[in-house]
């Protein structure tokens, strides 16, 4: 069985969001918990993320939601925990006006090519990050991408509802690796 670890965004995932309807409807899912979700200290939850896949029974895999999507390549470059792919949802670009400033200590998100197979899910019409910036993402590091369409922030306000078409993904990314 995959163990599968959701990884929220700024703010923590609401009760409309997908992360938390897919963790609803399968308690297998884990959810990292960070020290604050409000006001994000990248080395608190770089932490929070190693101890999380350290507890995994088996390399498992992340499901990263905006801010963690950059919380992912962190975390790759000073880690050597194996997982065995990583979902990314909603890149955002720390340079966009709508990047939320407390989160600044996640701007400079190391480029390096990940270790473990992933994808990159992107909308069209992300306020948070251009689909140019999440294309030059996924080239540099080596990430499929999936564009969505026009899907807003691909969360809660995007209504989205559980999101089948995302959780197709999933599946479909977790029988590819």
């Amino acid at each position: 069985m995959t163990e599968i670890i959701h990884l929220p965004g700024i703010g923590n995932s609401g009760n409309l969001h997908w992360h938390t309807l897919w963790e609803d409807a399968d308690p297998s899912i884990r959810r990292f918990a960070p020290t604050s979700w409000d006001d994000p200290d990248l080395s608190d939850w770089i932490a929070a993320l190693e101890n999380t896949v350290r507890a995994a029974r088996t390399p498992p895999i992340l499901v990263a939601h905006s801010l963690a999507c950059l919380l992912v390549a962190h975390w790759h470059h000073v880690s050597d925990l194996q997982i065995r792919g990583a979902m990314l949802v909603a890149v955002p670009d720390p340079q966009s006006p709508a990047f939320p400033s407390q989160a600044i200590s996640f701007a400079d998100a190391p480029r390096a090519k990940f270790r473990f197979p992933s994808l990159i899910v992107a909308s069209t019409n992300d306020p948070y990050g251009s689909l140019p910036y999440v294309q030059m993402r996924a080239e540099q590091w080596g990430c499929d991408l999936k564009v969505i369409g026009a899907a807003g922030h691909i969360n809660g306000q995007s209504q989205l509802g559980d999101w089948p078409e995302g959780l197709g993904l999933l599946r479909d990314f977790v029988s590819s690796v």
